[in-house]
């Protein structure tokens, strides 16, 4: 019997130093995934910056800072007049460090009007901070923001001994009485009840084991929990719990730390929080589903409210400041940090993952910087889902809802500045603007006149022949398109087909210039692989996601010029050093007078074409060049376009493929048009190659007129030496009337 004693008792003293030298060994050689870290463009401010006073106050809220009645900390502002004092943060760019300062903004109506350091030097151009808007976590689903002993707040230590564990300092890793009195509530009530884990118990859970609550797992917990005590600092277990803890849930991302908590439920960093905010948080500890502040904002207040008492009759806190903490509001934002534009992410995910691996995403904490542009993000999300709803009650389509798409550039860099994947724009699902591949309708004709345009054989003014279309195809069927209108309308100028997106004058000049040119202009501008050659491509039979059609037309926006859409400007280690940069990549595609020639024309479309109805929207003046599409029993409503600064494409549809009864103009005209009229897009005035000339012709007939005989004249560029036919009407100073004249 002794001997079987002695067994037991030496293997319980085995286990026991079997599982302290475990969770030691581990804990020693912790190394928290730490995942990548996104980031949004950084705003630039400078004098003339378009920036009223208010858009200037909901940038600086939009990175959650607060105003404040004097500037004591980083992350407040002062409003005095027409002036914005604010405490700058401290700062991590991709190429420099920036302390925190204090920075002094004058505003005007409509623009900034002058920067000043805190000695009252001017200020040439200063970046805010980039907005954190989201991060690379993995499979398991941790993320967290790993925050070092000396960024944390006083007060959240302090605290959290007082609620969760007031002997924290003086136990070794757990609290025996409060274990007796916890199983003594357990037995009587048969079940478990009421637990009395230690911090360092709660964080052994965390680490090492499942929350399931078993008799042997709690015997475990606490074995391991008495080892970590007797090895490692109080200090060293509270920063690891501070970093630990689940904290909430957001879809499939577990927030784990206050560090990342402080951000996903406020915005800003641990250490700006003050004593109500901290309040909340140490409450969610208890139950982050149960006190979830966006779901259950009641509870978690009443939860608050009672941690606020407990640290004023702990001592922690003053009765006074507890009283007056009590009667602030939650102050949660209204969408967590970092789940804002989960399409935009997955455009970035998929970029990284061409050139790391998983588990440098996931772990290495890496900081990512992008191109998103959070102002123009969020009116494009405002825009689609405000028409979307609009077209829903046009349609009164009985249990279907349209979705839709957008995506935004600047044509220049190639920079991707906005995405929205649909029109529940906060929720990480089906990615349309990136997997949405739709038949791409008249969106193809600007690249079948910039074919024929290459070919020399065609010009805007060119006169080609709307007419019926019979094209043999194999097995003995024809193929015999019709114009939306299903009228005919004989011989008309380029210019105006491209603008009436005519149907018939276009597959006519396609089939002319030969189907293997135009998908080879396709597949140079971007589009691979290259679209199958058959004749209902002339069309738009060729289907692309709105990334893709972005890619396409941003070769129109830039002159001829191919820039891969990129998202990530530059990749920073954890250590600081860059890692790897996205430079800007430019390829020539096309002559650059055949491009202008369609940009102009695609001005007309704005003018007088199938684009037209979105001068009601756009700002006055504003030059802007686009294209709709609509794809065959109005499928998919396309608008695609771009001014000087800004490419957007929006696609409007249904996820099953049914008609939506709306044409380009009809469905996604709108909501380009309202992204375009508030992203601040300046007008497209490229300038014109020499080669060129500019001449006036009849819109209707193609014939050469002047202001003075013609109602409906446009402006076109055509090769200098053109001979464009005068209308006979007309008189020229500089050339008799003639049946051709030469522009030069």
């Amino acid at each position: 019997m002794l001997a079987v004693l002695g067994a037991i008792v030496l293997g319980c003293v085995w286990y026991v130093a079997h599982l302290s030298h475990e969770v030691v060994t581990q804990f020693e050689g912790r190394r928290w995934t730490l995942p990548a870290q996104v980031y949004a463009a950084p705003l630039e401010l400078y004098a003339g910056a378009p920036l009223s006073q208010a858009q200037m106050e909901h940038e600086l809220q939009r990175l959650h800072y607060r105003q404040a009645v004097r500037l004591d900390r980083p992350g407040g502002y002062l409003v005095q007049g027409s002036r914005i004092e604010v405490a700058l943060r401290p700062v991590r760019f991709a190429d420099e460090d920036r302390p925190a300062q204090v920075l002094s903004i004058d505003t005007g109506p409509a623009a900034l009007t002058g920067l000043r350091d805190a000695a009252g030097h001017e200020v040439a151009v200063l970046r805010l901070e980039p907005l954190l808007i989201g991060s690379i976590f993995p499979s398991h689903g941790e993320d967290r923001i790993v925050v070092a002993p000396q960024d944390v707040p006083p007060l959240l230590p302090a605290a959290l001994k007082a609620v969760e564990d007031r002997k924290f300092d003086s136990h070794h890793g757990v609290d025996p009485l409060a274990m007796l009195r916890a199983l003594w509530v357990d037995l009587r009530a048969r079940h478990y009840e009421q637990g009395a884990s230690t911090l360092t118990q709660q964080l052994v859970r965390s680490y090492f084991l499942s929350t399931h609550q078993t008799l042997s797992r709690k015997l475990r917990e606490a074995i391991m929990a008495m080892a970590l005590d007797a090895h490692f600092s109080k200090a060293d277990l509270m920063n690891a719990y501070i970093n630990e803890i689940f904290l909430g849930q957001d879809g499939a991302r577990a927030i784990h730390g206050f560090g990342l908590a402080s951000q996903f439920y406020f915005g800003k960093p641990l250490q700006e929080l003050q004593l109500p905010d901290i309040a909340l948080l140490v409450a969610v500890v208890r139950g982050p589903s149960y006190y979830d502040p966006r779901r259950h904002p009641q509870r978690a207040r009443a939860r608050r409210d009672l941690v606020l008492n407990v640290l004023a009759e702990q001592g922690v806190v003053k009765r006074a400041e507890a009283l007056a903490a009590a009667q602030r509001p939650l102050g949660v934002s209204s969408r967590p940090a970092g789940a804002y534009y989960p399409a935009y992410l997955d455009f970035v995910r998929r970029t990284l993952r061409r050139d790391y691996r998983e588990q440098d995403l996931t772990e290495a904490g890496l900081r990512i910087y992008t191109s998103l542009d959070p102002r123009a993000q969020d009116e494009a999300e405002r825009a689609l889902e405000r028409e979307l709803a609009r077209l829903d009650r046009v349609r009164r389509k009985s249990g279907a809802r349209l979705q839709g798409a957008v995506v935004v550039t600047s044509p220049q860099s190639g920079d991707v500045i906005a995405i929205v994947g649909g029109r529940d724009v906060g929720l990480d699902g089906f990615d349309r603007a990136l997997d949405a591949r739709r038949s791409m309708g008249s969106l193809v004709k600007p690249f079948i006149y910039l074919t024929a345009f290459e070919s020399g054989h065609y010009n805007a003014t060119t006169v080609v022949q709307d007419q019926p279309v019979d094209v043999k195809l194999p097995g003995g069927k024809h193929w015999r398109p019709e114009n939306f209108t299903r009228q005919v309308y004989g011989p008309v100028p380029v210019v105006r087909a491209l603008a009436e997106s005519l149907n018939l004058a276009t597959v006519g000049v396609g089939l002319d210039v030969g189907l293997p040119k135009v998908a080879k202009t396709l597949n140079d501008f971007g589009l691979d692989p290259a679209p199958e050659q058959v004749p209902a491509m002339l069309l738009g039979a060729v289907n692309v996601t709105p990334l893709e059609a972005a890619q396409l037309y941003n070769g129109l926006a830039n002159g001829g010029f191919r820039s891969p859409l990129r998202a990530v400007r530059s990749v920073i280690g954890a250590d600081g050093k860059a890692l790897k940069a996205f430079p800007l990549q430019v390829t020539p595609v096309a002559p650059p007078e055949a491009v202008y020639m369609v940009d102009r024309m695609m001005v007309h479309v704005m003018d007088h074409g199938t684009g037209r109805a979105a001068r009601a929207i756009l700002p006055p003046g504003l030059v802007v060049a686009g294209k709709s599409g609509t794809s065959s029993d109005y499928r998919d409503s396309w608008f695609a376009g771009f001014s000087g600064s800004h490419l957007a494409v929006v696609w409007v549809g249904y996820d099953d493929n049914q008609p939506t009864g709306f044409t380009g103009s009809a469905g996604a005209l709108p909501v380009w048009a309202h992204i375009m009229s508030s992203v601040g897009a300046s007008s497209w005035n490229a300038t014109m190659p020499d080669t060129l000339a500019e001449v006036q012709i009849d819109f209707d007939s193609g014939l050469k007129v002047n202001s003075a005989c013609a109602s409906d004249a446009v402006s076109v560029a055509v090769p200098g030496g053109t001979v464009v036919p005068a209308k006979a009407s007309c008189v020229f100073t500089d050339a008799p009337p003639a049946a051709g004249i030469a522009v030069h």
